[in-house]
């Protein structure tokens, strides 16, 4: 493994030299791989593009993020720039370095974007990142080439095992009406998070909090509001403005409320949890009765 980790080294300060002339462009591209920016993008397509591409996004971008936090837990290797001195982190990076979470993100976020719209220029697009998010990292110090290819490995093999059973866990849930999808909806991310708690970061009490509270507004959702994320583009661009300010409000405002009360995990999971209820229901709620949205017939 060591010899491995050399060789990474060697690739990571040969593409350093073009420092600082690249920095710019690989901070953007790996900026389009960040939690944050995806968190911006997902709510574009379920609000504003097509409400049931972004429902099934979510999902798969949640359990990425939990199964990469996993993964980082249990091979506990270093970063480069831990590894090496010589290796400089042009960006800030904490945790574990492998599988690379920007990679496999970009991978099954783009990726299933792709396949759901089949787009040519989609394609294209997610193609590109898939490349370069990925390199953006290397160069930027913060990931071994191996980190990078076991995040797109695990990533590409997700997104095919998801859009496999997807179709098929929809018309189970579906069958077994309100009541499981509810059920469901509670009981796996809390497992999930259980099974973690020892170890859980961050990363994995966020994402299992927002996979509770948007399991649960999706589902009630359906039978409550239907709303329609279709409509002219004034209104698509006011609802994008309008949900996401609330979503930072909650994130940054419960944050500020909770302070350093115990245990810190708990009120994280509460903290994103009502961002997942406002993301699924509150938010297509309101859209729907300030006018923002109509609904669904069927």
């Amino acid at each position: 493994m060591q010899g491995i980790l050399d060789w990474g080294v060697n690739v990571i300060l040969w593409l350093q030299q073009f420092s600082p002339a690249l920095d710019l462009p690989f901070r953007v591209f790996t900026f389009l791989g960040e939690e944050d920016f995806i968190l911006l993008l997902v709510p574009l397509i379920f609000w504003c593009v097509e409400r049931r591409v972004g429902a099934r996004m979510v999902i798969l971008f949640l359990f990425s993020t939990y199964l990469n936090s996993v993964a980082k837990i249990v091979a506990a290797q270093p970063r480069p720039f831990e590894y090496d001195e010589r290796v400089r982190a042009i960006v800030e990076a904490t945790g574990g370095g492998l599988p690379s979470g920007h990679a496999q993100s970009t991978v099954v976020v783009w990726g299933f974007l792709a396949a759901k719209f089949r787009r040519t220029w989609l394609w294209i697009v997610a193609g590109l990142l898939m490349v370069f998010v990925p390199l953006s990292r290397v160069y930027l110090g913060v990931h071994f080439p191996t980190d990078v290819l076991g995040g797109c490995l695990i990533g590409a093999l997700l997104l095919v095992g998801y859009l496999w059973l997807q179709p098929r866990a929809e018309a189970l849930l579906e069958k077994g009406g309100l009541a499981w999808q509810l059920g469901l909806a509670v009981v796996v991310p809390l497992v999930l998070l259980v099974i973690m708690l020892p170890v859980a970061d961050d990363s994995i009490i966020s994402a299992m909090g927002v996979l509770l509270g948007g399991g649960v507004g999706l589902a009630l959702e359906r039978q409550w509001v239907r709303f329609a994320s279709g409509g002219v583009w004034w209104k698509q661009v006011l609802r994008l403005a309008l949900g996401v300010a609330v979503v930072f409000a909650l994130r940054f405002g419960l944050k500020a409320a909770f302070g350093d009360a115990e245990p810190l995990w708990l009120f994280r999971l509460v903290r994103y949890t009502v961002m997942g209820l406002w993301f699924s229901l509150g938010a297509p709620w309101a859209f729907v009765k300030i006018g923002l949205a109509g609904r669904e017939t069927r």
